[in-house]
């Protein structure tokens, strides 16, 4: 028995751009990388890329499905969840901790 691929769905023109954003991250850091996806309601779905070397980008798009579409059509893979490894491969600028600590400076 074959399968047929799910049809993809059709994105918005917001979703579009975070597909060529998210691919140029990627490229510009190694050009590998491994995406999550976060369910984030009402707004939609966070989709956070961490490359290889350890950069971190995001987008927020519509919904789950749009977040893997954007994401299969990027050429990235799409792990099930957070996990040890994952996580460990993220390298925070300086600038990133300042924000994380909430002095917005």
């Amino acid at each position: 028995m074959t399968s047929t691929p799910e049809p993809a769905i059709e994105l918005s023109a917001s979703d579009a751009a975070s597909v060529k954003r998210l691919r140029e991250f990627v490229a510009g850091h190694t050009g590998t990388g491994t995406a999550v996806i976060n369910y984030l309601g009402r707004p939609g779905a966070r989709i956070v890329v961490v490359a290889d070397d350890g950069a971190f980008g995001d987008a927020v798009v519509s919904g789950v499905a749009a977040a893997a579409e954007v994401c299969r059509q990027a050429g990235i893979p799409v792990a099930d969840d957070w996990d040890r490894e994952l996580s460990a491969k993220i390298a925070p600028s300086p600038a990133d901790r300042r924000r994380m600590a909430g002095t917005g400076r």
